[in-house]
Formats: structure tokens, C-alpha cells, sequence
């Protein structure tokens, strides 16, 4: 299988979210767009990363004695920067896949933030990118024709 480049297979651009933006506000967006981590922003630079789980984590239990409205008033008020994972590990768009896929099992993350060569967020690779390459080549290879 020939080296893949991460910008190749990435998605972009990523759909990001500010760091004051609340954790009602992060649900929303994970469900809008059907994604589980989101790239926490601060004028315009990646300082952080928020999961599912993350936001999950942050959720009183269901054993607490506040009432619907205090819980609900507490949520909307919980900021992302009190909850996310800061500075999370990035790969740059011309690493190559199996440097994304390494790092990833690495750090056992599902995601890594895309970075230029200034830094700068570009995008988001994904284990769904990487199995969508490994498919392809699977695909292409099962078309050649088998020596005899």
C-alpha cells in the first residue's frame, strides 16, 4: 500500500467550537453534525479538544438532590474550557496516514486535529478516515487480476 498523506484524507474544513461556548452549546453541535470530539478554538488557534465523553463526564449524576431547573441552569452555565482537554496532541497535514494511525494508538485517541506547517488547525483525521482508505485499497486490490 503506497503512503497516504493525512491532508488527503482528512475532513475539512473542521467544525470547531469557541472557548466560552457553553456545554449545551458543544452537545448541540456533536449532534448537529453527528461527530464525537470537537476542536476547542480561541481566537481562531486550537487550544483545546473536546469528546462525548467529555461532555458526558461533566453531567451531574443521576442521584443529585437538585431539582431539573438548578441542574439546567448549572449546565448552561458550565464553560468548555473547564472541561476540555487542553493542548491535544495534533499530527501536520503532510504526515503521512500510518503516522496518524501510530499516534493515535499511541495516545489511544478516535481523532487527531489536522495542523499546517504555521500551526494553524486545517482539519480533523479520523479511525473513519483511516478505514475508508484501508477499504479503498482493499477495493482496488481485489479488481487486480491474480497471477497464475
Amino acid at each position: 500500500m503506497k503512503q497516504e498523506l493525512v491532508r488527503d484524507w482528512m475532513s475539512s474544513p473542521p467544525i470547531t467550537i469557541d472557548i466560552d461556548a457553553t456545554l449545551p452549546e458543544a452537545c448541540e453541535i456533536l449532534r448537529k453534525y453527528k461527530i464525537r470530539r470537537l476542536p476547542v478554538v480561541e481566537e481562531g488557534k486550537l487550544v483545546g479538544i473536546v469528546t462525548r465523553g467529555d461532555l458526558r463526564g461533566a453531567q451531574p449524576s443521576e442521584a443529585t438532590s437538585l431539582s431539573i431547573w438548578e441542574l439546567n441552569y448549572l449546565l448552561a452555565k458550565l464553560k468548555l474550557k473547564e472541561i476540555m482537554t487542553p493542548d491535544p496532541i495534533t499530527i501536520r497535514d503532510d504526515a503521512t496516514i500510518s503516522d496518524a494511525a501510530q499516534l493515535m494508538i499511541d495516545y489511544k485517541v478516535s481523532g487527531l486535529p489536522v495542523v499546517d506547517k504555521e500551526g494553524n488547525l486545517v482539519g480533523m483525521i479520523t479511525e473513519s478516515d483511516i478505514f475508508r482508505l484501508v477499504v479503498k485499497h482493499w477495493r482496488e486490490e481485489e479488481k487486480q487480476p491474480q497471477a497464475a
